[in-house]
């Protein structure tokens, strides 16, 4: 019978451990190809960084017009394993977009390194941007965030970010797309003339 139990334990330490876990991942490692990032926005006629407004596609339509990686994110509520997206450590002036539809997320002045593995904001660009719902999957209570525009899935805030909000919006780096500040690249362009 103590044979037994040991090994059930065990299970039920790991499955607890993993259910803990603030920034739950899949094991997806499909990685996003050159070709699908650089064309998701070409052949996708709802992407715009200038609409405000609200995209409502089915389930198929979507699957077309999105990229595989940010599909699973974005429309099934996917996950993508910490410390793989190019915006961890990404450090560049400018605008994060949802990649889905392109509406406008956050600005790179409220992206800080929160340790995590997925980048980490303070606040959202305004209000409207993003979409909270409650999210009780895995066996915690969480808020979902959601792309405002499009609703879709960009990640989770927690109430343990720096000031001045105390939030940390931890986002999948697949459902965002960023456009350099242009200002910040005319001033870094003046200074090696």
């Amino acid at each position: 019978m103590k044979i037994m139990i040991r090994p059930l334990l065990l299970s039920m330490f790991v499955l607890l451990a993993a259910g803990l876990q603030q920034c739950s991942y899949s094991q997806n490692s499909s990685k996003p190809s050159k070709v699908a990032m650089d064309s998701k926005k070409d052949n996708n006629p709802v992407y715009s960084r200038k609409d405000t407004s609200r995209v409502n596609l089915t389930d198929e339509q979507w699957k077309k017009v999105l990229p595989a990686d940010v599909y699973y994110i974005a429309r099934q509520k996917g996950t993508e394993r910490p410390w793989t997206s190019k915006f961890e450590k990404f450090e560049e002036v400018g605008t994060y977009y949802c990649a889905a539809c392109g509406n406008p997320l956050f600005k790179s002045n409220t992206k800080f390194d929160s340790g995590c593995g997925w980048p980490s904001f303070y606040e959202p660009i305004s209000k409207g941007s993003i979409i909270y719902t409650p999210d009780n999957s895995v066996g915690m209570q969480r808020t979902e965030t959601q792309c405002g525009r499009c609703k879709a899935h960009l990640g989770h805030v927690f109430e343990d970010g720096p000031p001045p909000t105390g939030l940390r919006y931890c986002i999948n780096g697949v459902v965002l797309d960023f456009e350099k500040a242009k200002e910040a690249e005319r001033k870094f362009n003046s200074k090696e003339e």
